[in-house]
């Protein structure tokens, strides 16, 4: 844990009104790029039947969601930071179960998806998340709120690569084995930022609880 969240006590480490409202326009431009993204992977997930398209598509859509949760509670006490981040790393958690949950069906299943249009839209995702990662790069080391932002961009760039080397693998083997084995990727890496999400908030909203009684004297 970073030493702003371990000496926090109610404002976050950037609490100055001019990186604040930085902040937010770059939680817009993360908002947006999010919103368009699931659209346009989820039209790929349905054309080519792609496990880690669908997969990835709904990440988005889940991001989309925490960036709006973000610029919500931008600027707000640390205890309702601390709870905008809980629901969300509650709700990585939940989404990497269902990603887990799919992939068992796509196995099931059976059927084997478009490779080439898996990988043109899992390249067209990675320049969508690198370049919301790299905007919110200086903001990695905040408050739980702004640590699971951080790790929505990251994880999804990790993700995305997994999802081009899966469009590699099933035009090379000829089979949906790689697309489902992302599917599991994608999954690990949702599941291990929410037990780090939810960690952090819970430290932060029991500091909270302690700060106001300190305050009020």
């Amino acid at each position: 844990m970073s030493a702003c969240c371990d000496h926090d006590q109610g404002r976050q480490p950037f609490h100055d009104a001019k990186t604040s409202d930085a902040y937010r326009r770059v939680l817009w431009f993360a908002l947006v790029v999010n919103a368009a993204m699931f659209l346009g992977e989820l039209a790929g997930a349905l054309l080519s039947r792609s496990v880690a398209l669908q997969a990835d598509a709904l990440d988005f859509l889940g991001d989309a969601a925490n960036y709006g949760i973000s610029l919500a509670v931008v600027g707000l006490h640390l205890r309702w930071r601390a709870r905008a981040a809980l629901v969300k790393g509650l709700s990585m958690g939940a989404f990497g179960l269902w990603v887990v949950a799919t992939t068992v069906w796509r196995i099931v299943e059976g059927g084997v998806p478009e490779a080439h249009i898996i990988t043109s839209v899992g390249l067209l995702a990675l320049v969508a998340n690198v370049a919301v990662a790299v905007a919110l790069f200086r903001y990695r080391e905040g408050d739980a709120n702004m640590r699971s932002v951080w790790l929505c961009s990251r994880n999804d760039a990790i993700a995305n690569l997994a999802v081009i080397a899966a469009g590699g693998g099933v035009w090379l083997t000829g089979t949906f084995w790689p697309d489902v084995a992302v599917g599991g990727i994608i999954a690990s890496l949702a599941l291990v930022a929410s037990v780090d999400v939810i960690r952090r908030a819970r430290g932060e909203l029991h500091r909270a609880r302690h700060a106001v009684p300190a305050a009020a004297d």
